[in-house]
């Protein structure tokens, strides 16, 4: 497959060598004018990958953070439909930061994989995270995004063992996804020793960057996590922010926007404030 936006901005990361900063909204959470704004905002405030959540009624691997995210975007009316004009109207103006969709194989099932991948590839998606498909079906998905030209990131967690580990990493394009913790999103704090030995034990078998997420939540936990990785992921704590910033009635206020853009900011100043020696030494 071509080069994505995922690609060519990993490649610049390196020759900077410095990490990635990844974050992660849900769709349409608390509305879609908002989501919009949060979207067109997190750039500029230092985002280097963005990750867009599906909504989706049973999100087994996500914490109350990312769950109550997923039900407000749900509420408002969001649905595939509006996830992917979301994408389009991000893109309007912005043509350079990747852009992965996040979630659930159900919603995209359920749309129709072609017509899923014409129209995500034609939104300006570059990547797709679905956590509820192993590599024993990547013919359902993983195989035919790849020939769409869309990144499919696997995840690896603490329990994927060097024999289990190959074959995750068979198919997978653009970034791995390492999960710093067994459980749910948003959940505990992730061990940042532990981390650094897991990404040393990931690159023996990939050239791939690899970005760490899961209960990374703080500019000092991104600092420490970003030393050893790739990239760091922050999710649950910029959906926290933006449940923290509505009215009693769950409506967005005149802080929303400005609370997840100053939180993302310090987690990108944090980032950047350390050189990680995996990217550095990554083949």
């Amino acid at each position: 497959m071509s080069n994505t936006r995922i690609d060519a901005r990993f490649a610049a990361l390196k020759k900077e060598s410095r990490p990635a900063l990844v974050t992660f909204t849900m769709a349409g959470d608390p509305d879609y004018d908002t989501a919009l704004a949060l979207l067109k905002a997190l750039p500029e405030a230092g985002a280097d990958v963005i990750e867009l959540g599906m909504p989706f009624t049973d999100p087994m691997a996500d914490g109350p953070a990312i769950q109550a995210a997923g039900l407000r975007a749900l509420a408002a009316g969001q649905n595939m439909k509006r996830t992917l004009a979301l994408v389009r109207d991000f893109r309007r103006g912005d043509n350079a930061t990747p852009i992965v969709l996040m979630g659930y194989y159900n919603p995209i099932y359920v749309y129709g994989v072609e017509r899923f991948l014409t129209d995500a590839k034609a939104a300006g998606v570059d990547g797709l995270i679905v956590v509820d498909l192993p590599p024993e079906e990547d013919a359902e998905l993983c195989l035919p995004a790849l020939a769409a030209g869309v990144n499919f990131i696997r995840l690896a967690t603490p329990t994927t063992d060097d024999k289990r580990l190959p074959a995750v990493l068979k198919n997978t394009a653009g970034f791995v996804y390492y999960v710093s913790i067994t459980g749910i999103t948003g959940s505990a704090a992730p061990d940042a020793g532990k981390v650094a030995d897991a990404v040393v034990r990931i690159k023996r078998y990939t050239t791939l960057p690899v970005c760490v997420g899961f209960g990374v939540r703080t500019a000092e936990q991104a600092a420490a996590i970003a030393r050893a990785a790739d990239g760091v992921v922050v999710g649950s704590a910029l959906v926290d922010t933006v449940r923290k910033s509505l009215s009693p009635e769950g409506k967005p206020t005149a802080t929303t926007v400005p609370a997840v853009v100053d939180l993302v900011r310090a987690l990108a100043h944090g980032v950047r404030g350390t050189r990680p020696v995996a990217a550095a030494n990554a083949g």
